[in-house]
């Protein structure tokens, strides 16, 4: 963008066509959001502005989200934000960024949780709490924790759950799969299930910016599940259910563990709008 005065619309459409030179998937609605928030307001309002000279200040901070985005970082992590199942959750590198596929596993979820009485719901590997924090919010008398390993993880998850208004109902702690503080009715979980392989063939959004951590499942993508399988044994009574979200093809692998180990009966599976078998569905022998 040169020094000449520049209309929102004129770096609207720069912008756009820049984006998509670079094979970027939404240029036209990361443009839009890159430049309302730079300018403090929303798309509509872009909308009702698109012929409005911008001052050198306004074009500065564009220029610095823009270039952000040019190197492929996730309009997420720019903005701060990402809304999830109709509620606004902070991210940042710390977390991965909460996606549409996981919405399956809430509904599927939400059929589980009561909403008549007390239920406990373990959420493993929290993240941003997208997941506790939603079921929290949606089922008022579940009694819900979330577990990661992460503490920059957990303090994303706080800090949105004092967001939401939900601090005083949900509890994130620190440990490698389970909370053993109590027996949960319900275990839901997006572990990492990216093969080794899968990994270095990753949008640059995914495989450069979010944690690898909880990407990776090791060669099969399965090995955080089988460790899930064991330690959800641990905290669960005869009866209760678990949900993962596995990758596409895994549903299967992972219904097959469930079937070999002792403690888990194979439910079924759910698929995501996309068709693909999403979520995992256990019951506890």
């Amino acid at each position: 963008m040169t020094s000449r005065t520049w209309t929102i619309r004129e770096v609207l459409e720069w912008t756009t066509s820049d984006f998509a030179s670079r094979q970027i998937a939404t240029p036209r609605l990361d443009a839009e959001l890159l430049v309302a928030q730079a300018l403090g307001t929303d798309r509509v309002g872009l909308y009702l502005d698109l012929n409005r000279p911008l001052v050198d200040d306004e074009r500065a901070a564009i220029r610095v989200l823009v270039s952000r985005r040019r190197d492929r970082e996730p309009v997420a992590y720019i903005l701060g934000y990402r809304d999830f199942y109709g509620r606004r959750f902070s991210v940042d590198a710390s977390v991965l960024i909460p996606r549409p596929d996981t919405e399956t596993l809430i509904e599927h979820a939400l059929e589980c949780i009561p909403e008549d009485r007390p239920f406990r719901v373990l959420d493993v590997g929290a993240g941003s709490g997208a997941i506790a924090l939603t079921l929290a919010a949606e089922r008022p008398l579940a009694i819900v924790t979330g577990t990661d390993v992460s503490e920059d993880a957990l303090r994303v998850a706080r800090k949105n759950a004092a967001g939401l208004g939900l601090g005083d109902r949900v509890r994130f702690v620190k440990a490698n799969l389970v909370d053993e503080s109590f027996e949960h009715d319900l275990v839901v979980s997006n572990p990492p299930y990216v093969t080794h392989a899968q990994l270095a063939e990753l949008e640059p959004e995914v495989r450069d910016y979010e944690p690898s951590a909880a990407l990776e499942g090791g060669e099969d993508g399965l090995d955080v599940v089988r460790a899930l399988l064991a330690a959800a044994a641990r905290v669960t009574r005869a009866g209760a259910r678990m949900l993962i979200e596995v990758g596409e093809g895994q549903s299967g692998s992972v219904l097959a563990l469930a079937e070999r180990s002792d403690a888990w009966k194979p439910v079924g599976t759910h698929p995501d709008l996309n068709r693909i078998e999403r979520v995992v569905y256990l019951r506890r022998t």
